[in-house]
């Protein structure tokens, strides 16, 4: 197996690549996963030239395997639970709103952090592109899905640089259209196929999103507000 990304930015440009269909758009909003789906977002908005904005999804880990992935929850109170595993690893109801709550508090502090006091864009009638650095299983970017879906978009487009075929295939059965750079059959990881896969810090997505907002001389797009 070789790398295909040299970082998150790159594979941002790359994907974009394939969204040109949507380069220019007036009716476009990119919507980046924090963290590391920002700097892929980023680099989307920036080449096609549409506002960005933050949509914070956040994954319910099993207690004490938090790398497990139960579930997940987004901005707006979407949820999405996976019995079949709770019911798997015999997690009793009360740890499960424990820990549903705690990612409740962590996903209000980053809306708060990234935004700013900046309102939501808003994607009533308009073509959300939601943007991650890979997908792995989709239960966070399901969630995402769902999560828009209730703001009545025109389309819902899931995108990233890397999916694996299990998850392209769930996400097509909830999306309007699935784009992806590489679709490998052995997915193993997503940061398997990055060569500087470092952990993206708040710091780094207040940043993108406050370049986001004045267009500069590279052409990043304004950012859109309701």
């Amino acid at each position: 197996m070789t790398t295909s990304f040299k970082d998150r930015h790159q594979a941002g440009e790359m994907l974009a690549r394939k969204l040109q269909a949507y380069a220019d758009r007036s009716d476009v909003v990119v919507l980046g996963l924090p963290r590391g789906g920002v700097p892929v977002a980023y680099e989307v908005a920036r080449t096609l030239r549409v506002p960005l904005d933050v949509f914070v999804v956040r994954k319910l880990g099993l207690p004490h395997h938090e790398e497990f992935a139960m579930g997940a929850i987004a901005s707006g109170g979407a949820r999405v639970l996976n019995q079949d595993v709770v019911r798997q690893f015999g997690i009793r109801s009360e740890d499960v709103d424990a820990v549903i709550a705690m990612e409740q508090q962590e996903l209000e502090r980053r809306e708060r952090a990234y935004r700013g006091g900046v309102p939501f864009a808003g994607v009533h009638d308009r073509v959300a592109i939601l943007v991650d650095d890979g997908i792995a299983t989709g239960a966070s970017m399901s969630v995402a899905v769902a999560a828009v879906r209730r703001e009545q978009p025109a389309k819902i487009v899931v995108a990233a640089p890397v999916a694996s075929p299990d998850a392209s295939r769930l996400l097509r059965r909830v999306a309007d259209e699935c784009v992806s750079v590489l679709e490998p059959p052995h997915f193993y990881s997503v940061g398997a196929w990055y060569l500087d896969f470092a952990a993206t810090t708040d710091d780094e997505v207040r940043e993108l999103l406050i370049r986001s907002r004045s267009p500069s001389r590279d052409g990043a797009p304004a950012l859109a507000t309701m």
